[in-house]
């Protein structure tokens, strides 16, 4: 069952401002400030696997960078205990987001799969 807290950290998270906000304040590199934060998407988190089953993310995000979208997917996963297990579930979380990208046609010109920058770790724990 879901966590009580998560609808409120959702709703606070559904906001492209406090999604800036989060990256530039929690991740140190330098290259985010290029980022075009008026261009904040969110996109589907909800995925359904090739055995039918169903998967869902809390909240996915992209951003546009130098008038492009080049796919930054900011997966924010609210979690109320530690999940040793948590490098996997984003292993499999960017997979079923590439999957559904290709499913919809969200590919490249030429056909590839559209760049994504690799997850980063904020190790917040509520």
């Amino acid at each position: 069952m879901a966590n009580a807290h998560d609808t409120g950290y959702k709703l606070l998270f559904s906001t492209p401002e406090l999604v800036r906000d989060l990256i530039l304040g929690f991740v140190p590199d330098e290259w985010l400030h290029g980022l075009d934060y008026s261009t904040l998407e969110r996109v589907p988190g909800s995925y359904v696997t090739e055995d039918f089953g169903h998967r869902a993310d809390d909240i996915v995000w992209r951003v546009k960078v130098g008038g492009e979208w080049v796919y930054l997917y900011l997966l924010i996963e609210f979690q109320s205990r530690v999940d040793k297990y948590m490098a996997l579930r984003m292993m499999v979380y960017g997979g079923l987001l590439y999957q559904d990208l290709l499913k919809r046609g969200e590919v490249l010109a030429d056909g590839r799969r559209p760049p994504a920058a690799g997850p980063a770790h904020c190790p917040l724990q509520r």
